[in-house]
């Protein structure tokens, strides 16, 4: 629900900034807001569920994530709308940092890749039904209906959750204090950090606004590390980092969704400047790689049960970084399959990374802490999502600003066609450089613990 709720309101917006009269730099708020909100408290309530237990944060999760749909339908103005995405980004926050240490205390160590597989196709799902559903239910409804259908989802889920977890490890508590400032520290330095990287090229990063920003972040991310050492139950575990088995594949799922999202980003401006699609047959060819997720997430899980994850994590950065290779050599004229099978190798590899090294996070971490590892890996793949925006539309604007003598892609023309391909070829070249990254630290991280 809060994956499908990530995509879906992308196809909204244009509905919303019409009905609500709003400009488009106010209009980007609505998911700008819901980003930072759950990137900044991911870590925070992941810790929050090791001490309260993980129903406890779970179901108020659900609750408030109901809210605040109902509250984004009701929206009469943007400041309405972008305040109650922001409510509804602390429920998505406190329901995505437990989701992860449920599943891990619920299963044996023998299925849990069976299970964390399940978990990526149904993540897999969500991205993949997002754009389509919210297509449809704009065409035939409104765009408060884009929110209305969560309240029954989040309400009756809440209900079942309550009763299936109630007296099980989910309601696990310790005798632990909260760390409410280091919360606060987190919640700036993440926020501004992810700021920065989404804004930063428009505004400039030298500009006094980033600046500032920037100060903000290195006195918040100070006070924050300065706290791991100096109070008893900081919001993150520093023995965790210590951890090889856990801090190599956190790091690997962030260079994985930076990966993801430079894809993501870029390619419907290929499929619909250069290529010349339609929106709707765009929107048919970038369903191939989540397709492709959402069939291989659960059976790369099994794979990892019975042959381990460190092989499979490899060979998925591997696949990922030829997907990037293979999409730089892509042309103008490149048809519909073609495209649609280079994407799928695209899905192919990140399906045989995720569950594997989901495993491996989870399983390499104490019982006790498994709420702030959930946390963790939520968190880094946000960041990662948002360094594979950042960083590829600064290398692909970058080229194209140098090719064209100045020029910036506000409106394509067909004499910029070749500018465009060698700026689109840079930038996919520079995601398989970074996903070739990947390919070492999934390797470098040792086997699995027998």
């Amino acid at each position: 629900m809060s994956t499908l709720d990530g995509s879906i309101v992308n196809i909204a917006l244009p509905a919303i900034m019409a009905d609500l009269a709003a400009p488009l730099p106010t209009i980007e708020w609505v998911m700008m807001i819901y980003l930072l909100t759950v990137t900044a408290c991911l870590l925070s309530f992941g810790r929050l569920s090791d001490i309260r237990g993980r129903r406890w944060i779970y179901i108020r999760g659900l609750i408030v994530f109901s809210a605040g749909s109902l509250a984004c339908g009701m929206a009469r103005s943007a400041i309405w709308l972008i305040s109650a995405r922001a409510f509804q980004g602390l429920g998505a926050a406190m329901i995505m940092s437990c989701n992860q240490a449920i599943l891990t205390e619920t299963f044996p160590a023998a299925e849990r890749g069976k299970a964390l597989g399940m978990l990526g196709a149904v993540v897999a799902s969500g991205l993949t039904a997002g754009p389509v559903l919210g297509g449809w239910i704009i065409h035939f409804f409104s765009w408060q209906t884009i929110f209305y259908i969560n309240i029954p989802i989040g309400l009756l889920t809440a209900l079942a959750g309550n009763r299936i977890l109630r007296g099980g490890k989910a309601d696990r508590v310790r005798a632990e204090t909260f760390d409410r400032s280091g919360a606060l520290l987190l919640a700036i330095s993440v926020s501004t950090f992810v700021y920065i990287l989404t804004h930063g090229y428009d505004l400039g990063y030298t500009s006094y606004p980033m600046l500032l920003l920037g100060g903000a972040f290195i006195v918040s991310a100070a006070g924050f590390v300065y706290g791991l050492f100096s109070v008893p139950h900081p919001i993150i575990v520093p023995s965790l980092l210590g951890i090889r088995l856990f801090i190599f594949p956190v790091l690997a799922t962030m260079i994985l969704f930076a990966g993801l999202f430079t894809m993501i980003f870029l390619m419907p401006f290929y499929l619909i400047n250069p290529c010349g699609f339609s929106p709707k047959m765009t929107g048919y060819i970038m369903v191939t790689p989540f397709m492709c997720l959402f069939i291989f997430s659960p059976i790369a899980g099994v794979l990892s049960d019975r042959i381990g994850s460190r092989l499979l994590c490899t060979a998925g950065m591997g696949i990922l970084t030829f997907s990037f290779f293979y999409l730089a050599r892509l042309m103008p004229d490149s048809s519909p399959p073609d495209i649609a099978g280079r994407l799928a190798l695209f899905g192919l590899g990140t399906a045989a990374f995720t569950a594997p090294n989901n495993v491996t996070i989870m399983s390499a971490v104490p019982r006790e802490h498994m709420g702030i590892a959930a946390g963790t890996v939520a968190t880094v793949r946000n960041m990662g999502m948002v360094l594979g925006i950042a960083l590829s539309g600064a290398v692909f604007n970058n080229v194209f600003y140098r090719l064209s003598g100045g020029l910036s892609l506000k409106v394509y023309q067909p004499q910029l066609e070749p500018i465009f391909m060698d700026a689109f070829r840079y930038a996919m070249t520079a995601g398989g450089l970074v996903a070739g990254i990947g390919i070492i630290i999934s390797f470098l991280r040792g086997p699995e613990k027998k």
